[in-house]
């Protein structure tokens, strides 16, 4: 998990059992404004998340799906306008101290398969971020460019003092050579 997410819904390794463990979450309207600053986003309406916890190693896997209603500045015309995102993911958490934690490389190459399944995070302490991971793939979600549906870019009209030469043939005080 990449920076300090906003919305925390701790859950504790000392939680997972044999079973699935399964969490909705719901953020209230004071965690929705601090994830739409977080997310440098105009406002989210609505966020929730149905998460379900299994164990993993001596870790755990949590498969989760989002669901949002966020407001975007247009990147065409610059009006807000709400937008529906969603998403599944899928991540994998390890403590610190497990056995099973992947080394860190020290000044080697690393080589990364694009198909595979992403690292499991390491943390720190007994508990994980659900909330965290979330606003995670919720960012993953945005489009940096929104379009707001039937917005259309309409190029200026080219004006000929637009040219760089024509500032320069102000400055030209007569056709004479010097």
């Amino acid at each position: 998990m990449i920076g300090e997410s906003p919305w925390k819904e701790m859950f504790r390794f000392i939680e997972i059992g044999a079973a699935p463990v399964k969490r909705s979450l719901e953020a209230d309207a004071a965690t929705r404004e601090a994830v739409a600053r977080h997310l440098d986003i105009e406002a989210i309406a609505s966020l929730s998340a149905d998460l379900t916890v299994r164990p993993w190693l001596d870790g755990a896997e949590v498969r989760g799906r989002f669901r949002a209603v966020v407001t975007q500045l247009c990147s065409v015309s610059a009006e807000p306008f709400d937008q529906d995102v969603a998403g599944d993911f899928m991540v994998r958490v390890l403590a610190a101290d497990s056995p099973n934690a992947p080394a860190e490389p020290v000044g080697e190459e690393v080589d990364l398969d694009p198909e595979a399944d992403d690292p499991p995070d390491v943390v720190e302490g007994g508990a994980f971020d659900l909330g965290g991971y979330v606003v995670e793939h919720l960012s993953l979600e945005l489009d940096p460019f929104p379009r707001k549906p039937g917005a259309t870019f309409q190029p200026p009209e080219p004006t000929e003092s637009a040219s760089p030469f024509a500032v320069l043939k102000l400055l030209r005080k007569d056709d004479a050579p010097e």
